[in-house]
């Protein structure tokens, strides 16, 4: 199936900061709607009654400097 990437923002910030910005989502996924801002661009998307919710925490090692990574992913996906 093929992915198109309608909108994605990375940046690093604080722990309180990423905190305030689950919280805000939160908030607006209970509400129903989604409204995803950046500096370039808009999306907003309508979050249904029961979406699938996963969450990922993943290690991650460098095969080359054998530096480790943790990735710990939040997601709701749903079909249309």
């Amino acid at each position: 199936m093929p992915e198109e990437v309608l909108f994605k923002t990375e940046e690093q910030v604080t722990r309180t900061e990423i905190a305030g910005a689950l919280r805000d989502a939160a908030d607006q996924i209970e509400s129903g709607d989604v409204q995803l801002t950046s500096d370039t661009e808009d999306q907003t998307v309508t979050v249904p009654e029961s979406p699938r919710f996963e969450v990922e925490l993943e290690r991650l090692t460098n095969s080359e400097t054998g530096d480790e990574r943790y990735e710990l992913e939040y997601e709701i996906r749903w079909t249309k």
